[in-house]
């Protein structure tokens, strides 16, 4: 995987959004935070701001929104799904 940028570490924050879909999709913060070291690349969004990481769980392929907030080093993990 390429080199991280500097967001990767920050403190993360769980949207709103992500809370529900953690229950819809069957996954957990442990289950987040494995995807995380376990991803095999990142690529920029679509929606201006964000990054798609690109990782696994349970065999499946997954992706991951997450939107970083340069002022308080803060990374919002908006979304994951299974893909």
């Amino acid at each position: 995987m390429p080199r991280r940028p500097e967001w990767w570490s920050w403190e993360v924050e769980l949207s709103p959004h992500l809370l529900k879909r953690m229950i819809d999709r069957r996954f957990n913060e442990v289950d987040l935070r494995l995807m995380f070291e376990r991803a095999s690349g990142y690529r920029i969004d679509v929606q201006p701001g964000r990054w798609v990481i690109e990782t696994g769980l349970e065999g499946r392929r997954w992706e991951i929104i997450v939107e970083p907030e340069p002022a308080d080093r803060i990374l919002i993990v908006i979304s994951a799904y299974p893909t």
